[in-house]
């Protein structure tokens, strides 16, 4: 066992302050990585406050998370000390079932261990994030990162990055699909950079005005303003893909009737009921398809760090030192951040 520094809330109302907690030794097929640099996620803020009602508490966030290996358990193959790695959103799953199998752990049929707030499968203990010094992975969850990519920039690709990257992938966007993205955040920037790079013409839909210049900085063909009715007519039954990255109730209906027949609209922001209540003939009498999304499995997420290597994409990040990071939290729920805060772990290491 490891002493370790990291940062936790003890209570819904607590903020995030200092905390020791142990890491577990090597079990054989474990990684154990030092920390360099870890994003901050709005789901870390949701745990952190227990807005889904299923928080454990002292709870320690961050499933995004870059460092060093430092050692490696007898029966690790993939790695050695001194790679530089990724660990995300999981470290296990029960890696029998069909889900998997096929790679496709996230889907899990005993559901996977997240990375925080989690139960191990082996001693039981709640698993504890990023927002710490080192972390203890089993192998199969720890990524290489390219040697090409920016690792400060790295690391909000392992949760904001696959998360837009594999539906876009699954759903077979390509060149000649017209793509409108939903919200312009965290997830919504990096959902324009990957569709543009698979070749599809890219439409940013936002609520201000004031974004209009930043999404075409980020490489959107087009703007729409959502609130202007003009502008929505205007691209109605346009669309083979809307991407939905906003994280908080709106209204779909607006947005499925910008699909075209056989159009698909993917929710990967929302785990909420819903509200206000879908118009089902807009689906039935076009065809279209309402679907949704979570992260990526293992092989799917070492491929989107190799996407954006080959094709140059990174993540817009604000740098944070992590005695700030209750700060932080706030401006993420006034979206004050462009479009990832990613947490230096010198800071806490240092401290």
């Amino acid at each position: 066992m490891t002493a370790t520094k990291a940062f936790a809330a003890q209570s819904p109302t607590s903020g995030m302050a200092p905390h020791d907690i142990t890491r577990r030794s090597l079990r054989k097929d474990d990684v154990a990585i030092e920390i360099d640099y870890c994003g901050v996620c709005h789901t870390d803020i949701h745990f952190a406050e227990n807005d889904w009602g299923v928080t454990q508490y002292p709870v320690v966030p961050g499933h995004e998370i870059v460092g060093r290996v430092t050692a490696v358990g007898p029966g690790v193959k993939n790695y050695r000390e001194g790679d530089i790695v990724g660990v995300g959103c999981m470290v296990d799953s029960c890696r029998t079932c069909s889900a998997c199998e096929a790679g496709l752990e996230q889907y899990c049929s005993e559901g996977m261990t997240g990375t925080y707030n989690g139960e191990d499968r082996y001693d039981h203990s709640i698993t504890f994030g990023g927002y710490s010094e080192r972390v203890v992975v089993s192998e199969r969850f720890v990524v290489r990162v390219p040697d090409k990519l920016d690792i400060q920039k790295a690391a909000p690709l392992l949760c904001a990055g696959i998360t837009t990257y594999s539906p876009l992938r699954h759903y077979g966007v390509k060149a000649g699909h017209k793509v409108g993205v939903i919200g312009m955040g965290g997830l919504g920037h990096m959902g324009v950079k990957f569709a543009k790079a698979l070749g599809a013409e890219v439409t940013i839909f936002t609520r201000s005005e004031s974004k209009v210049a930043e999404a075409k900085k980020q490489g959107a063909d087009h703007v729409v303003i959502s609130t202007d009715e003009d502008q929505m007519a205007e691209v109605a039954e346009t669309f083979d893909f809307m991407l939905d990255t906003v994280p908080v109730q709106h209204d779909l209906n607006p947005y499925l009737n910008c699909l075209t027949y056989d159009g698909t609209h993917i929710i990967v922001g929302l785990l909420e009921p819903i509200e206000p209540a879908l118009e089902a003939g807009a689906l039935v009498f076009k065809r279209r398809v309402l679907a949704g999304s979570l992260i990526g499995g293992m092989p799917e997420t070492q491929e989107v760090l190799d996407f954006c290597a080959e094709h140059d994409i990174s993540c817009d990040v604000e740098m944070l030192d992590i005695h700030n990071i209750n700060d932080a939290y706030e401006r993420m729920k006034k979206g004050d951040v462009k479009y990832r805060f990613v947490i230096d772990m010198a800071t806490l290491k240092n401290s």
